[in-house]
């Protein structure tokens, strides 16, 4: 029997993966708390102490818990500890997901992120956007700022392929530097 798992890619050893290129770093970042959350953000805000004034595309998040807008009644709360609220249904009007174990997120500095963003896609990196969710490098991805950096937060079972793409995009963007 032919063995179909050869033509994937082995997803790396995310604890210590970097990418370094000139101008470009690229980490896998792990063990952030994030919960998907739907329905009335007002009273999310209100029971889990999270603002909700979610970031969007290219947004700054500031702080140990922030969150990324999704849709109008959708968000990310990310943290880099369990925020202390009940999983499921709650009758203030919205429901929480626990979805840490499901998302991949990376991290992307230097000087050469913007030559690097536009390689991921044709939005503006100047102009934040409503919504963090978009299409990065073919696939759906949560794109918003972190300080400096870019956070990238995608399925984790697309994280290997980004990994390639992202090497790949690192290795295109020194070599046009060297030029």
């Amino acid at each position: 029997m032919r063995d179909l798992a050869e033509k994937w890619s082995v997803a790396p050893d995310w604890q210590s993966a970097v990418i370094t290129a000139p101008g470009l770093v690229v980490r896998a970042i792990p063990d952030l708390n994030q919960l998907l959350v739907s329905g009335d953000l007002d009273a999310w805000a209100r029971v889990s102490g999270v603002d909700c004034s979610a970031v969007g595309a290219f947004g700054t998040a500031q702080g140990d818990r922030y969150a990324a807008r999704l849709a109008r009644d959708r968000l990310l709360a990310v943290s880099n500890s369990p925020l202390a609220i009940a999983k499921g249904w709650h009758a203030e009007g919205f429901a929480v997901t626990e979805i840490s174990a499901g998302l991949q997120v990376f991290e992307v500095e230097g000087p050469a992120l913007n030559a690097f963003i536009a390689r991921g896609t044709t939005l503006d990196p100047s102009q934040a956007s409503a919504s963090a969710a978009f299409s990065f490098a073919g696939i759906n991805a949560v794109v918003y700022r972190r300080q400096d950096r870019l956070r990238i937060h995608v399925d984790r079972g697309l994280a290997a392929y980004l990994w390639t793409w992202m090497e790949q995009a690192a290795g295109h963007i020194a070599a046009g530097s060297s030029n």
